[in-house]
């Protein structure tokens, strides 16, 4: 049993890293995606959905947000998404996830 208990929290934690280093990659994949030079916040955002909605899930996907920033004074893409945390299974928190992709903005000149 304790085994057992054992396997199942290592699986779980398991689990949890991969939904968030995915959601992470996807919001830095975002932010680059935005930062181009031609393209648009509102295209980071979408992007950040889709790459995280192909990966886990749509319902991951929720609450993606996108702003213009400034990283060590250079201008920059944030994508921030907030999403769920699986304790158990795929069940978890709200919004008990929050992580934030930079990109520096791409000029022509």
């Amino acid at each position: 049993m304790l085994l057992t208990a054992l396997l199942l929290a290592v699986v779980q934690l398991a689990l949890a890293l991969h939904v968030r280093n995915t959601v992470l990659d996807a919001a830095a994949e975002g932010a680059r995606y935005a930062a181009l030079a031609g393209s648009s916040v509102d295209a980071g955002v979408q992007r950040t959905r889709a790459l995280i909605g192909a990966a886990i899930s749509a319902e991951c996907a929720g609450d993606v947000s996108a702003s213009t920033t400034s990283v060590g004074g250079v201008p920059a893409i944030a994508v921030s998404v907030r999403t769920m945390l699986p304790l158990v299974g795929l069940l978890g928190p709200e919004r008990g996830l929050e992580v934030t992709g930079h990109a520096p903005l791409e000029t022509i000149e």
